[in-house]
C-alpha cells in the first residue's frame, strides 16, 4: 500500500480540542469557570492591597488577572510534549503488555482527528455533509491519483467507473442521514479496493 497511516488519518483542518467541538454545555462550563477564578483572584488581590493601605482601581486587576490567565493558557498550548521518561521501556524482548492511555501518541492524535468528528457528526447531517465527506473524497481522490493517475475531477468517467456507482454516489450527493459505522465500514472497504 503506498498510501501511509498518516495521510489516511490525517487531521486535515479541524485543530483538536478547539472550542467549536465542545458541546455548548462545555462552553458555558468553561466560561463559569473562569469567572469564578477571576473572581476569586481579584477578592484575594483587592484584600490583601487593602491589608497594606493600597488602592487600585478594580478593571485594572479584573484586567491583570485576565491577561494573566490567558497568558498561562496560551503558554500551556504551546508547551512542547513532556520528553519521555527512562527506563519505561524493559530492555527485554517483551513488552509489559500495557499500555500508556495518557501519552501524547502521533497514531492516537491521527484516529483522535477521524473520532472526534465522526462522532460529532452522528445525529447530524450537516455536519457530516461538511466535515466528513469531503475528507472522505480527498482519500479516494488520493487513492486514484496514486494508483491510476486520475481525480474525480480530472477524468470523472473513468473515476466513476474506477470507483463503482455506490462509492461515486455516496461521494457525490450529500447524505440524507449520516451513515452509520456499519456503512461506514463497507465504504472503507470500497476505498481501500481502488
Amino acid at each position: 500500500m503506498s498510501t501511509s497511516i498518516d495521510d489516511l488519518l490525517g487531521s486535515g483542518e479541524e485543530p483538536t480540542g478547539s472550542a467549536a467541538e465542545r458541546p455548548s454545555g462545555g462552553r458555558a462550563r468553561w466560561l463559569l469557570r473562569i469567572v469564578l477564578v477571576t473572581a476569586a483572584a481579584v477578592v484575594v488581590i483587592v484584600v490583601g492591597l487593602r491589608a497594606v493601605g493600597l488602592r487600585v482601581p478594580l478593571w485594572i486587576i479584573v484586567a491583570g488577572v485576565l491577561a494573566v490567565l490567558a497568558v498561562r493558557r496560551v503558554t500551556a498550548a504551546l508547551s512542547p510534549p513532556p520528553p519521555p521518561r527512562a527506563g519505561l521501556r524493559s530492555s527485554g524482548g517483551e513488552e509489559s503488555g500495557t499500555w500508556n492511555w495518557s501519552a501524547r501518541d502521533a497514531l492516537r492524535t491521527a484516529i483522535n482527528g477521524w473520532e472526534r468528528p465522526l462522532d460529532w457528526c452522528v445525529d447530524n447531517r450537516e455536519r457530516f455533509t461538511e466535515r466528513v465527506l469531503p475528507r472522505l473524497g480527498e482519500l479516494a481522490d488520493e487513492r486514484l491519483r496514486q494508483r491510476h493517475g486520475v481525480t474525480r475531477e480530472s477524468d470523472p468517467a473513468r473515476a466513476r467507473a474506477l470507483l463503482g456507482e455506490p462509492l461515486w454516489t455516496f461521494l457525490g450527493t450529500p447524505a440524507r442521514r449520516p451513515p452509520t459505522p456499519r456503512d461506514l465500514a463497507a465504504i472503507v472497504a470500497e476505498l481501500e479496493k481502488i
